[in-house]
């Protein structure tokens, strides 16, 4: 797994990851030097690099990025494969972009555009990292929580429910990436059903609920 990124989702992300038996190499825009800790704190799974080695490395590459970083995520090396896109858009931090505002485009989309190449699917954004951490569980567990996911490529959407699958939850089709707006910020997916964030541990969530929400979200 390459990491470019590692935020609190990406950080969370690479627990559950090293966790499950995972290698993971992760980068952020700062420089491998600053990851040094992330990664002796891992253990031996895990390893700092740059986004261009992270990207290399990866079989699934996971992009959780600000949307206003998109142009700075290398393309070549994410020619043809698997990446998961966890970023959400937010104006007060990305300033406006045309597209998203005028809802033209969904994030993911936009984030296609700059790597075309790539099989994109959305995925990790609408949850809490703290609730991601915490609401795992082993596959059969009656209290398992669901996640809702989005993408173009069934090949690159069935390897992103495996890596789900053994990092602890189950999957919700939500449609392709012109659909992922369903599970963006603000809408009836995004944080609420897995309880606020106040209460750190979150509550699980099942597939009938995650259907619902995506359901009744209005664009």
């Amino acid at each position: 797994m390459g990491f470019i990124g590692s935020g609190s989702i990406g950080r969370t992300l690479a627990r559950l990851a090293v966790g499950a038996g995972h290698q993971v190499v992760l980068s952020n825009s700062r420089g491998p030097e600053t990851l040094v800790d992330t990664a002796e704190e891992l253990g031996s799974r895990a390893s700092a690099a740059t986004s261009q080695e992270a990207a290399a490395a990866g079989d699934i590459v996971v992009v959780t990025v600000p949307v206003s970083a998109f142009p700075r995520v290398p393309a070549a090396p994410l020619a043809g494969k698997t990446v998961i896109d966890t970023c959400n858009y937010g104006p007060e931090r990305d300033g406006h972009i045309p597209e998203l505002d005028s809802k033209s485009l969904t994030s993911s989309e936009l984030l296609l555009r700059h790597l075309p190449d790539a099989l994109l699917v959305k995925a990790f954004n609408n949850i809490f990292f703290k609730h991601l951490l915490s609401l795992a569980r082993p596959a059969g567990a009656a209290d398992r929580s669901y996640l809702p996911i989005a993408g173009d490529s069934a090949p690159a959407k069935a390897a992103v429910t495996e890596f789900i699958d053994s990092i602890g939850y189950s999957v919700v089709d939500a449609g392709t990436l012109a659909d992922s707006w369903r599970q963006a910020t603000g809408t009836p997916v995004w944080g609420t059903p897995y309880g606020p964030y106040s209460n750190e541990k979150g509550r699980p969530v099942g597939e009938d609920a995650i259907r619902a929400a995506l359901a009744t979200a209005t664009r």
